[in-house]
């Protein structure tokens, strides 16, 4: 029997795809990276990825772990490889309100989380554009951050145990619920943000929080990002910690917005810096709009701030996230273009945009920026379209972007993973001996190196 025909007795014919049938897995979102798979498989339970995995260790064939597709660094590249989809496995294993967790599977989508959680008063507070096809294994394995990272932490911090699947078929069960456990190495945290390069994740108990009762959300217009983290600190204080989201679009940002979105355009002539900013509250009773009017109001008299509009419906509340959530959308217009996601301590976010503004007017003068932020926790997604298509200028803006950001205390990465692009970014910036034990760790666990290979590693 050929290896699609075990795989077929395996899985059922119907969920090995082959041929045209797998037009829908060749190409990721960005539409910069293209393959060819051998085949897409599509178990339906972690019996069936471990026998998969098994049989693939036997073979010596390379599999390629894949969940909504949205990632934007190559991920999911699988030229010549099995693709296993686990979007079949989609479902709900346990939701337990009292210990606040809720066991899903790696092919539950990161909205249907937020709306089983909504169902018992309670809240998944991970968010991002992309939520409405985004999996469990997809933003473990990237370990996402999105919009709420400043109150509420990233996918690892939302994750309290996870099951995976080795590169041999074996299963670590590490599906605790435990908030404490420090029984030896933290298999859980080595495996999310990995990319599926030592394991395919299969489930996780996930994390819930109490929902809020309320919002404000505010879209606000300033002169400099200094003015902004300023106001930050002050909007943390006046609320308790409550600040939920602090996101930045740059009158760039805006006008673009504008243009290709109309019904999406700025309230006001767009300042330097327009902050989207939310606070809620678990308390009932309590007003977060006036409170963040009043601070607002205290803002606006002293001249910190330019502009403010306070969103005085959940219609209105929604039309200021679309404005940020569409960001991916008016980001990806051009086909050439360098995108990263670079982090940086908050109090030099400004001068590593004024070095790269300096970087860029001698690397390529015709080079256009366009940015937006997580301000509130450091995270810049810096794209840049250039002035020529050529692989080696593409490379050496993103070698400046990078090295400009490490330069200042960053990182490369911030929240989207390594994948293809960032791979030679990781060899020039992360250190030689970290990079040794993440070599001896892949080895370890995937001795013929059969899980997503190519990424992540140099």
């Amino acid at each position: 029997m050929t290896l699609l025909d075990r795989l077929r007795d395996l899985l059922g014919p119907a969920h090995v795809l082959t041929g045209d049938d797998t037009a829908g897995y060749r190409d990721d979102w960005t539409g910069h990276y293209h393959w060819t798979p051998l085949a897409v498989l599509r178990p339906g339970s972690t019996e069936e990825v471990s026998a998969v995995l098994r049989l693939a260790s036997e073979t010596g064939t390379p599999v390629v772990p894949v969940g909504g597709n949205t990632g934007l660094n190559g991920g999911a590249a699988a030229e010549g490889a099995l693709m296993l989809s686990l979007a079949r496995m989609n479902r709900l294993r346990e939701v337990n309100p009292a210990a606040r967790t809720i066991t899903a599977e790696a092919g539950v989508i990161l909205e249907t989380l937020h709306d089983e959680a909504a169902r018992h008063g309670l809240v998944f507070p991970l968010t991002f554009g992309a939520k409405g096809s985004a999996m469990v294994g997809g933003f473990l394995s990237t370990n996402a951050g999105g919009s709420n990272v400043l109150r509420y932490g990233n996918a690892r911090a939302l994750c309290l145990g996870i099951e995976v699947v080795l590169a041999d078929g074996r299963v670590m069960n590490l599906l605790t619920g435990l908030h404490k456990d420090n029984s030896g190495y933290d298999l859980r945290d080595l495996m999310i943000g990995a990319e599926g390069t030592l394991g395919v994740i299969t489930a996780a108990v996930l994390k819930l929080a109490p929902a809020p009762v309320a919002h404000a959300t505010a879209l606000l217009g300033m002169d400099t990002l200094a003015g902004a983290l300023a106001l930050l600190h002050r909007l943390q204080a006046g609320s308790g910690g409550a600040v939920e989201a602090f996101e930045f679009m740059p009158a760039h940002y805006m006008e673009r917005l504008g243009r290709l979105k109309p019904e999406l355009a700025c309230p006001f002539e767009p300042c330097a810096v327009n902050v989207m900013v939310e606070i809620a509250t678990t308390i009932a009773g309590e007003d977060p709009v006036e409170r963040l009017e009043t601070l607002l109001e205290a803002a606006l008299e002293d001249g910190s701030l330019t502009e403010a509009v306070v969103a005085t419906s959940e219609a209105q509340r929604r039309r200021l996230w679309t404005m940020r959530e569409s960001a991916a959308e008016i980001t990806f217009v051009q086909p050439v273009m360098v995108d990263t996601d670079v982090a940086l301590p908050l109090d030099r976010l400004q001068e590593f945009l004024t070095r790269m503004e300096e970087r860029l007017a001698t690397l390529d003068p015709e080079a256009e920026v366009f940015l937006v932020a997580h301000l509130g926790d450091g995270n810049i997604h810096y794209s840049v379209y250039p002035g020529r298509d050529e692989a080696s200028h593409l490379a050496a803006i993103r070698a400046a972007i990078a090295g400009e950001a490490v330069a200042l205390g960053g990182s490369f990465s911030a929240e989207h993973g390594v994948g293809l692009s960032k791979r030679a970014t990781l060899a020039a910036h992360k250190d030689p001996v970290a990079l040794s034990v993440m070599a001896a760790i892949k080895a370890a666990l995937d001795p013929k190196g059969i899980l997503n290979p190519g990424k992540m590693l140099p």
